[in-house]
């Protein structure tokens, strides 16, 4: 590396950045629009500080420290983002609907927003693996420092000692946060998840495409189900404890019964939507429209499991979400 009176950043050096600072940002976060925030300001800090730059630490990991302070001090004085399966007991079809503002709830990422273009196949799964709405909702629950040091390590690859050097905290202090983080995400059910991340990042899993063949041909069977508006084919794609749940709503439902009494019932204004498939935080989703494409409605997220539909979350804030995954705010 060039002395710090020869090294000279321009912008096009941060900015190629860009997609895998803001894929950080959203998993410290928890909210796509709060990431976009964190990734300009951490650019911003970056450049003015450019000067002193002197090479010694590569420039993503140079990047990667400012993002995640930028982070901490906007998790200094915010709840953190949840899911409604987060909140309280399964409801049922007598639950009131209660309204939490936008901010209240954790957002869907738009996969392409958190991994770039030259990226390779094992890049694309840890990706892919660490912006899973179950993983993130988990990390949701950790104490911000302890959430940016499992991320720096276990996603990122950084070593103990560069974790406590960016947080200005020391190595033994680092792995102790670590071993609390893991005890937290296996209560939180996440830590199968966290280990198969870990592998994929550290070489050691095989990279496998996103979806395997079975579970492309149940995204097929769910698109042609939902848009029948057939509820009893849906409903056998489900496993027997899905759950489905629509933030700003903090109700949620589990199983077969609960699930299909809904969408008979409040929910049958769905009958006759229009789906336009995409991909939201590692999983299959779909923009889904009403009243013959005239009404944006929902950004629909599978979370699924094997053969099986392990969640449906109907994310309702389209106003906000819509733009950013490049949909349209009604079909022509």
């Amino acid at each position: 590396m060039r002395a710090t009176s020869e090294y000279q950043c321009t912008m096009n050096d941060f900015d190629i950045y860009r997609s895998t600072l803001t894929g950080h940002c959203y998993r410290m976060l928890g909210s796509i629009t709060d990431a976009e925030d964190a990734v300009q300001e951490t650019m911003l800090r970056a450049w003015k500080a450019r000067e002193r730059f002197d090479g010694r630490s590569a420039v993503p990991t140079w990047l990667h420290r400012i993002a995640t302070n930028v982070c901490l001090d906007a998790l200094a004085d915010r709840a953190p983002r949840v899911m409604p399966t987060d909140e309280g007991p399964r409801g049922s079809l007598t639950s009131e609907l209660r309204k939490q503002p936008r901010t209240h709830w954790l957002e869907p990422i738009p996969d392409l927003a958190s991994m770039p273009a030259d990226s390779d196949p094992h890049e694309d799964a840890v990706m892919r693996e660490s912006i899973r709405l179950a993983f993130v909702a988990a990390l949701q629950h950790l104490p911000p420092r302890q959430r940016a040091a499992l991320l720096l390590t276990q996603v990122l690859n950084w070593s103990a000692a560069e974790v406590a050097e960016s947080l200005d905290m020391s190595t033994a202090a680092v792995n102790s946060a670590l071993q609390r983080a893991r005890a937290t995400l296996a209560e939180r059910r996440a830590a199968e998840q966290l280990d198969r991340i870990v592998a994929l990042s550290s070489g050691s899993a095989a990279a496998t495409q996103a979806l395997s063949a079975e579970q492309r041909q149940l995204v097929d069977q769910f698109t042609d189900a939902f848009t029948a508006y057939d509820v009893p084919r849906l409903t056998t794609l489900l496993r027997e404890d899905a759950t489905l749940c629509m933030p700003p709503f903090d109700l949620w439902l589990e199983g077969h019964a609960d699930i299909s009494s809904w969408m008979l019932g409040p929910g049958a204004g769905c009958r006759g939507s229009k789906l336009v498939p995409t991909w939201a935080s590692g999983a299959p989703a779909f923009a889904q429209y009403r009243d013959g494409g005239a009404t944006p409605w929902a950004l629909i997220v599978l979370e699924l499991d094997g053969d099986r539909i392990k969640g449906l979350t109907y994310f309702l804030d389209v106003e906000t979400l819509f733009p950013r995954f490049g949909l349209p705010m009604r079909l022509d």
